[in-house]
């Protein structure tokens, strides 16, 4: 049988990338999702004995880059101007040529029409990664959006994001590979997380020794369910709950008028003393162990399930919504039994029913919670693995270099 992809990610070998260059391109290097796969995957290329380039204005990620053995290339790939497009697609092409770049590989809609005009040009392979669900229904933004779709190769995090992608645009069908949003289990794992750190998160956020904590970490943003989440917690009240303190764990990165409106509907609802926004939070690990429930109550689709995932990963129970790419991260019903369930899911936007299963949750003995606890841990490790991510991606790069 001739030897392929699923062979190379059993084997985590991957000859053929030794001495080639491989170009990531990405607005900036600044926090999140896209930009820390972006040096999870240069880190894995250099271990493989490859040459990691990423191209991008810079950000505070940079240094980390530079110190796991990639190269940053300083470049203007923010740009949304189409004249400085324009510039910016001769300007990779001849870097392309300078570098011996082998594949590119872009992360963002704007530098992936540089990309797939300079790769053109040097008849080398081009790779996206859908790393969100865009949004948009105008002809000229799904047609802005559809770059994503024109590579010659096409990572899409969840199953979710694939449907979407062929839903819009059809023409990407054969060229997709579905490759999860990976998560890093030294660091999410209960055993790696001093208690101290988890003490002081506690008294940061005014938390009693003796109360238990339901989180939501996530920006502040109307989709992201706060509103939801304050709902439920009103509900509950009002069932006689008590001894829990409802932490809102994220930046309103300039959304000052929702934070007011949520502040408002807090104050209104009598529940000052039990809910608390807390800013950003730097210490997640530390954060989803000191939780005795956490909620992803999100009310549009979302991409991936990464809170979902690490949240699962330190034994936290979760509660998402059946929405997006979240559910494929939890088991549950009706896919899954009762019995075996990693968490809950519930309708988006439904207040009564977060309320129900956060009760739930909070029942549970110890020995169920070790147990939930336990099948969450390996169900995440065994598909959601920053690991495995990085092998399915550098088997992908392999087998185009191979051509198979």
């Amino acid at each position: 049988m001739p030897y392929g992809p699923h062979d190379l990610i059993e084997s985590g070998q991957f000859p053929a990338l030794a001495g080639r260059t491989v170009l990531q391109i990405i607005p900036d290097l600044e926090a999140g999702g896209a930009e820390r796969t972006t040096i999870d995957i240069a880190t894995a290329l250099t271990e493989a004995g490859a040459r990691a380039l990423v191209a991008s204005q810079g950000g505070r990620l940079v240094s980390e880059l530079q110190a796991r053995g990639g190269v940053w290339l300083p470049f203007p790939a923010k740009t949304k101007n189409p004249l400085s497009m324009m510039v910016n697609i001769r300007r990779l092409a001849a870097l392309i040529a300078r570098e011996r770049i082998d594949i590119v590989h872009a992360r963002s809609r704007a530098p992936a029409w540089v990309a797939l005009g300079a790769t053109r040009a040097m008849r080398v392979p081009f790779v996206t990664t859908y790393h969100g669900a865009y949004s948009g229904t105008s002809s000229i933004k799904i047609r802005y959006n559809s770059v994503m779709a024109r590579a010659d190769y096409v990572i899409a995090n969840s199953e979710f994001t694939k449907r979407r992608i062929l839903d819009q645009h059809p023409f990407a069908d054969g060229h997709i590979t579905v490759i999860h949003r990976g998560t890093d289990f030294r660091a999410f794992t209960p055993a790696a997380v001093d208690p101290a750190r988890v003490r002081r998160l506690r008294q940061q956020w005014g938390v009693e020794p003796d109360e238990r904590i339901i989180l939501l970490a996530a920006r502040l943003t109307g989709w992201k369910g706060q509103t939801v989440l304050v709902d439920a917690a009103a509900l509950m009240r009002r069932q006689g709950l008590n001894g829990v303190k409802f932490v809102l764990a994220g930046d309103p990165q300039g959304r000052s008028s929702f934070v007011k409106d949520l502040e408002s509907r807090i104050a209104t609802a009598g529940l000052g003393d039990l809910v608390k926004l807390v800013g950003h939070c730097d210490d997640m690990p530390a954060a989803f162990l000191a939780a005795s429930a956490v909620a992803v109550p999100s009310t549009e689709p979302e991409a991936f399930g990464r809170s979902a995932v690490e949240a699962q990963a330190m034994g936290a129970p979760v509660i998402v919504t059946e929405l997006g790419a979240v559910p494929e991260t939890v088991l549950g019903p009706p896919e899954a039994p009762a019995a075996a369930r990693t968490g809950w899911r519930i309708p988006p936007g439904d207040p009564q029913a977060l309320a129900n299963a956060l009760s739930e949750a909070l029942a549970m003995g110890a020995v169920e919670r070790d147990a939930l606890a336990l099948r969450a841990r390996q169900h995440v490790e065994r598909h959601f693995s920053l690991d495995h991510m990085c092998k399915q991606t550098l088997a992908l790069y392999e087998g185009i270099i191979r051509g198979f």
